[in-house]
């Protein structure tokens, strides 16, 4: 007894252990994202990408440092001389062969350039801060994508259920057909009719499992899965939409936080920060050079009355410029740069109207198929109710089988139009986080 109470402990423990394993295999939306997050390509590329903008944001690459060189060298020179004086003679001096070597360091510093050093680093923080932005960007599309796919799947899902039960009405339906032919009171013709609607449930059945597992190769290629065929579970089974704030709070969201316009305003102060560049042309500039170093050169005896001379110095100096005339190039491109802020700003407005009509179509869309969802929820009540009411008359032998395929066809579709109008909604939802800089909020 004992022994028989031990097995069945042991096979609850099991099962209980095996349905753990099971829920623990269903994604929910926060860990397909974290999922992604980590492991897609297109993320993983973009961070590379602004670990170099962090790498190039020093004071050395803007030029603001000097640059210290070490060198050396060695040189030898074999040379035959022929002297001849006034007088007539004749001096002859063959392989004449001298020797040099040298070793130093040389700085050069620009201390001032018209202020063109500190605005060149300005310049790399605002190209750092753009690869954040960037980087921000590309999160907010994969989790977009992502959201959008995942409930795609569940949507798919959702059908597949509608379309296994659309099948298991069909397949009552045959079997009363069938019992009812058997005994003569059904035709060959009622027979057949109930076969092919059978058949045709499924045969979309079929169709809607590939589609599913379609879905679910999409979602694995976003999460950058090796096996993007592999089996894949969500904990979600119905589609819930989150209640949003108003559309003048979505757009107060928009403007502090989209980052699209971000971007366009760091691309404004690129513009700025040229047109200090070039206005750094109108000053005068300063360098300095200096340097340290150690000569030895080797003469040969035959020729020289000096053997060997050792040089050992320090040299500095300084050179201080302006350019006076430089084809009014200066002036030009200075007007250019200026021309271009304009432009910027031009961009940065057509951005902002451009959002702002998306966000008042999203909105409009996203309220609409809320009322969409609300009616076609009442729809799928009715409809329900009245193929309850075909079934129970047809059989009851008071109704046809095409009135009966008619109700299951009413059900089938309402269902369809649910669904449909709650994933519309989502997507609408999706949309208006992520033009208000909110789409991380699924992370939650």
């Amino acid at each position: 007894m004992n022994t028989i109470k031990i097995v069945a402990i042991g096979i609850f423990l099991c099962l209980m252990t095996m349905n753990i394993v099971q829920a623990q295999e269903a994604y929910n939306l926060k860990q397909v994202l974290e999922t992604g997050l980590e492991y897609n390509y297109d993320i993983r590329i973009i961070r590379n990408e602004q670990k170099i903008a962090d790498n190039n944001t020093t004071l050395g690459n803007a030029g603001i440092l000097p640059t210290l060189d070490a060198n050396a060298g060695y040189s030898g020179s074999l040379t035959d001389i022929e002297q001849k004086s006034v007088a007539g003679t004749t001096n002859n001096q063959n392989d004449i062969f001298n020797q040099g070597a040298n070793l130093g360091l040389s700085l050069n510093w620009t201390v001032f350039d018209g202020f063109k050093m500190q605005t060149e680093y300005k310049r790399l923080k605002e190209f750092q801060k753009m690869g954040e932005i960037s980087t921000v960007l590309a999160i907010e599309d994969l989790i977009s994508s992502l959201t959008a796919e995942y409930y795609n799947f569940v949507r798919q899902n959702i059908r597949l259920k509608n379309l296994k039960y659309a099948v298991s009405l069909s397949k009552e339906r045959l079997r009363i057909v069938e019992a009812r032919y058997n005994i003569g009171s059904m035709s060959r013709l009622d027979l057949q009719q109930a076969r092919v609607d059978f058949n045709a449930d499924s045969s979309s059945l079929t169709k809607q499992y590939e589609i599913v597992n379609t879905s679910a190769i999409v979602l694995n290629q976003l999460m950058a899965v090796d096996d993007v065929s592999r089996k894949i579970n969500v904990a979600d089974s119905v589609i819930v939409t989150k209640d949003l704030s108003g559309e003048n709070l979505l757009w107060e969201k928009t403007l502090a936080a989209n980052a699209r316009l971000l971007l366009s305003q760091k691309n404004r102060t690129l513009s700025e920060l040229d047109l200090k560049s070039a206005q750094s042309r109108n000053y005068p500039y300063l360098r300095m050079n200096a340097g340290y170093g150690y000569t030895l050169s080797l003469y040969d005896k035959t020729n020289s009355s000096i053997e060997r001379q050792n040089n050992l110095g320090f040299n500095y100096g300084f050179t201080l410029g302006y350019s006076l005339f430089d084809g009014m190039n200066r002036k030009r491109e200075q007007r250019n740069a200026r021309i271009a802020i304009q432009n910027r700003e031009l961009e940065h407005d057509r951005l902002e109207l451009s959002l702002k009509a998306d966000l008042a179509n999203m909105w409009m869309a996203y309220q609409n198929n809320i009322d969409l969802a609300n009616l076609e929820n009442e729809n799928l009540e009715a409809a329900r109710e009245n193929y309850e009411i075909a079934m129970e008359r047809y059989r009851l032998g008071d109704l046809s089988g095409i009135e009966l395929r008619e109700a299951q066809k009413s059900l089938l579709e309402a269902e369809e139009r649910l669904l449909q109008a709650r994933f519309n909604t989502k997507l609408c939802e999706i949309s208006l986080f992520q033009i208000s800089g909110q789409v991380t909020s699924y992370l939650e």
